[in-house]
């Protein structure tokens, strides 16, 4: 024991509110499961694996550790035979098509091996012991009674949430309107008022109508007559019949927030129809169970995943799987995709340097350290080894669990900082934003993805142009329905599907036609012109109609692609298209190359005094707001439809709400200058940080006055800012505009919210898929089913 005498007044005993990372290393994927088992700091609570603990120690002085290595065993189930079929028991979107089945009788069991390691010399002192000084046990055992770090960043993140699925308090649940009509519902027989259907019924709260819900993809579900009564009536709340439990609780959806909401008022809102809780029991499916019965039943997740085929798993460097932590496919598709690119690569795995991340603060919440630990995870092959001979064939596959990195990426996001599955594209968006304000020190690996949109308009009056440019990540693609090339087979698919459905029978899944489009006719889209009724033309001094032409000034070392799968019906229904896209392994986009100014063309003067913004009908742009939309999108739509009415405005945020600019602040057309002007208010914000003048116009200037990107901006520029004799880099990386296919993510399900991501990735000249924590030789890689497509330039 005198080994520890020197260290005790360094031993500190962990408070509730300490943050204790006993789950896993902050550097490293080593956990007490691993071979060499984790070691938690007396001091600082850091947890580390075997090949940190020593460099911590070097950097830090801490020298005493609980070393926890705990060993898992798996329980033999004495049910006999096959058993029942494993029952769907929870909301799993995310997992392996987007639904789970209880463990059944899969069961295991935990023995932990404990002692306190003294270092350099790895001196080992057995636990429990009755010999160790008062302060060592006292912080040995609240490391073991206070809660984990992992496990208070879930529960802070899963505040609010139901199985990781944010609902809200309906804003119509406290005065919701119900008529005194004198209607009661009985408690069983119900019908649908307008059809035939005696399920997925829906209950309106305000006039106690019963009504069918919406039709689902596959054609089952209802007959669209609950949500039309909400477009005849405006009755917002509705709720389904067969989900209303004892306890008040039940599928209520808003038709006006479109979404599923909580309804704290429920038991009153059912009492005024004379329903008493206290006799309901739950004979429905809910919407949760409903979605995932679809998602059986679709061939596509047997397509995306290749579950005919015995694929093949490989193992090592770059080989390595990632545990779905409850809807963080999304994550796992779009990191596995990021670390296959060489810029990655060296950034957070050749290049760094593994002392950097032993730095003061906190390593968990450093986000070039954490980018770093999944770096060496994913490419490192330490966490992806062969099972070992005899090994259960059911045995979970290796892999890694980036908890504490989706922690750091979604904190504080309304969306990613929960449990809920994520739309990819928008979570690619999120991780270059980060790359961008986190660069500083490392450089930047996004950069390659960057390219610049050119928008050319051409004045009807005058023929003369106006060319303005803007910067992008993604370019998204529309995808043209009326394109298809079997249009014949999809219409006798379609027949056939109808015939069967009017007999009480589904189509089966095997014999689904897609239609099938090619991929040259969504990049004609992209590129037709665009007639904009109401340029204003300085030329003309008058409002007049312009063609507008989009074209890319450069091309990236990578092209990410987004397919337009996802949209709203004009019944506000979300949908997502189901197609086979033709996509080729190798393509060359000359034809969207953008040449600006050409010399028989004459530029549009500069606006001297723009004219004042155009008046709007406040009615409609109210009525707009009220349903959700932003208020610059809301501008838009009734800047174009000529304040002709809420109808017509509506109609128009229908048939844009994908456009990349739907949102930003909306400028009428011909009235935007070339030349930056800095925002006064943001100019004078930056230089009270102490930013000269000049520093602060050039980061609004490359941020398009945005404060908090300036600011990041500004950080990650200080060499250019400095005047250092090191060449800048260019804004835009250009070269060749021929491309070949290197990966794409696929998705299964029928919204972004809901479902399952894999990614195929090209490697060693071979697809493999990366299904989560499966990684195999892919071998029908479907190409055609993609969402999100990257290609890498090739010169």
């Amino acid at each position: 024991m005198d080994v520890l005498q020197q260290y005790l007044n360094n031993i500190k005993i962990p408070k509730p509110t300490d943050k204790v990372y006993k789950d896993e290393c902050v550097y490293s994927f080593d956990n007490p499961e691993t071979d060499s088992g984790l070691y938690v700091s007396l001091c600082t609570f850091i947890g580390l694996g075997r090949d940190y603990v020593e460099k911590h120690y070097n950097k830090t002085g801490d020298a005493v550790y609980l070393h926890i290595r705990r060993e898992k065993h798996e329980v033999c189930c004495q049910q006999q035979g096959d058993g029942p079929e494993k029952k769907i028991t929870r909301l799993a979107i995310g997992v392996e098509g987007g639904f789970a089945a209880d463990a059944g009788c899969k069961k295991y069991e935990y023995t932990d091996h404990c002692s306190i390691v003294v270092l350099p010399m790895f001196t080992t002192i057995s636990w429990p012991n009755v010999d160790l000084p008062e302060i060592v046990k006292q912080s040995v055992h609240a490391i073991f009674e206070v809660e984990s770090a992992s496990k208070l960043a879930e529960l802070e993140a899963l505040k609010g949430t139901w199985d990781g699925e944010a609902r809200v308090v309906s804003k119509h649940a406290q005065n919701l309107q119900q008529l005194g009509n004198g209607k009661k519902i009985p408690p069983s027989g119900w019908q649908c008022e307008k059809c035939d259907k005696t399920d997925n019924l829906w209950l309106n709260l305000t006039d106690g109508s019963i009504l069918c819900g919406r039709r689902f993809y596959d054609g089952s579900g209802g007959n669209n007559h609950a949500v039309e009564h909400y477009s005849q009536t405006g009755y917002p709340l509705a709720v389904k019949l067969g989900t209303i439990t004892k306890e008040g609780k039940g599928d209520v959806f808003s038709y006006s927030e479109d979404d599923m909401v909580e309804d704290p008022n429920l038991i009153q809102h059912l009492a005024h129809w004379g329903i008493n809780i206290a006799n309901m029991e739950k004979t429905e499916k809910s919407m949760v169970e409903l979605e995932l019965e679809l998602n059986q039943k679709t061939n596509e997740w047997t397509a995306l995943t290749e579950k005919d085929g015995k694929l093949k798993p490989l193992y090592g460097p770059g080989y390595t799987g990632m545990t779905n932590m409850g809807n963080s496919c999304y994550l796992n598709s779009v990191m596995q995709m990021l670390f296959s690119i060489p810029s990655f690569i060296r950034t957070y795995y050749e290049g760094m340097d593994y002392t950097l991340p032993l730095s003061q603060g906190d390593p968990a919440e450093d986000f070039t350290v954490q980018m770093a630990k999944l770096g060496h995870g994913l490419l490192s092959g330490k966490y992806s080894v062969p099972p070992p001979q005899g090994s259960s064939p059911d045995a979970d596959p290796p892999g890694i669990c980036p908890f504490m990195f989706k922690n750091l990426v979604g904190r504080g996001h309304p969306e990613f900082s929960t449990k809920k599955q994520q739309d990819v594209q928008e979570f690619i968006l999120h991780i270059l934003t980060l790359l961008e304000r986190n660069s500083k020190d490392v450089g930047n690996p996004g950069q390659c993805f960057k390219f610049q949109i050119e928008e050319r308009y051409q004045c009807g009056d005058s023929k003369k142009v106006k060319y303005l440019t803007r910067s992008d990540v993604i370019l998204p693609l529309m995808i043209p329905m009326d394109a298809a090339v079997n249009k014949e087979e999809v219409a006798a698919y379609e027949a056939k599907k109808a015939e069967l459905e009017s007999q009480g029978k589904r189509i089966e899944p095997g014999l689904l036609v897609r239609p099938r489009i090619k991929f040259f006719s969504c990049l004609e889209v992209f590129s037709q012109a665009e007639v904009i009724n109401n340029f204003y033309s300085t030329a003309a001094g008058k409002m007049v109609s312009a063609r507008k032409t989009t074209r890319l000034s450069s091309f990236p070392d990578y092209l990410f692609i987004q397919l337009k799968k996802f949209m709203l019906r004009e019944d506000w229904v979300p949908i997502k298209l189901d197609v086979s896209i033709e996509m080729p392994d190798e393509i060359d986009f000359a034809s969207l190359r953008g040449n600006g100014l050409q010399p028989d063309e004459e530029l549009l003067p500069e606006p001297d005094n723009p004219p004042p913004m155009p008046a709007m009908d406040g009615n409609v742009l109210k009525a707009l707001e009220d349903m959700g939309f932003p208020p610059e999108s809301c501008k838009r739509a009734v800047f174009n439809t000529r304040n002709s009415g809420l109808e017509a405005a509506t109609a128009w945020i229908m048939e844009h709400i994908a456009d990349s600019d739907f949102a930003d602040p909306f400028v009428p057309p011909g009235t935007e200058t070339t030349k930056f002007t800095a925002d006064p208010d943001a100019l004078v914000t930056i230089m009270s940080m102490g930013f000269s003048e000049e520093h602060a116009l050039k980061a609004l200037k490359a941020t398009e006055n945005n404060v908090e990107r300036a600011m990041d901006w500004i950080f990650s520029h200080q060499s250019e800012l400095e005047g250092s004799s090191t060449p800048a880099e260019p804004e835009f990386k250009d070269g060749s505009s021929k491309y070949k296919l290197k990966a794409f993510i696929s998705h299964m399900g029928t919204s972004t919210m809901v479902g399952h991501y894999v990614v195929h990735i090209l490697k060693d000249s071979h697809w493999v898929i990366f299904n989560d924590n499966k990684v195999a030789l892919s071998e029908h890689p479907p190409k055609d089913l993609g969402y999100m497509y990257l290609y890498q330039r090739v010169e």
